[in-house]
């Protein structure tokens, strides 16, 4: 099933994440909680998981960013895409990416933006079968 997270996805996710990037759990402190219920509340932030028996096993992020040149329509980041190592290969993330891009054409954005740290060249034509390409923008980094 792919839907939309809710406030009882919390470990799930997580635990999901702690393989993006060797991400270990977090505390439940109130800074995490704190931002857990500020991206549950922003209408804006939408975190896609796909679901298999009962376990979250593929995510990802698509914030939609209001815009004043485009004729003020809003445009669409990606990001944190993850599919369980157990689980790839079945269009988990794709599926993903397919509801993202439901929810930016919803809201009338003109673009999706995804950067990835991947350098894995099935991770690259994997984005490339997604729908997106290499070749129109160039994406500049300042880590802070």
């Amino acid at each position: 099933m792919i839907r939309e997270i809710t406030d009882a996805d919390f470990d799930g996710l997580m635990t999901l994440y702690m393989q993006l990037h060797g991400n270990p759990f977090p505390e439940r402190d109130d800074r995490v909680m704190s931002v857990w219920q500020k991206i549950l509340a922003d209408k804006d932030h939408h975190i896609i998981v796909a679901e298999e028996d009962g376990r979250i096993v593929s995510s990802c992020v698509c914030v939609i960013i209001p815009n004043l040149t485009r004729g003020q329509r809003p445009y669409a980041f990606i990001e944190n895409v993850i599919t369980d190592g157990a689980y790839r290969g079945r269009g988990l993330a794709t599926a993903c990416l397919d509801f993202a891009r439901d929810i930016a054409r919803r809201e009338g954005c003109y673009k999706m933006m995804l950067l990835t740290g991947s350098k894995e060249q099935s991770t690259l034509d994997f984005y490339t079968r997604a729908g997106y390409n290499k070749n129109d923008k160039t994406a500049f980094i300042q880590w802070l």
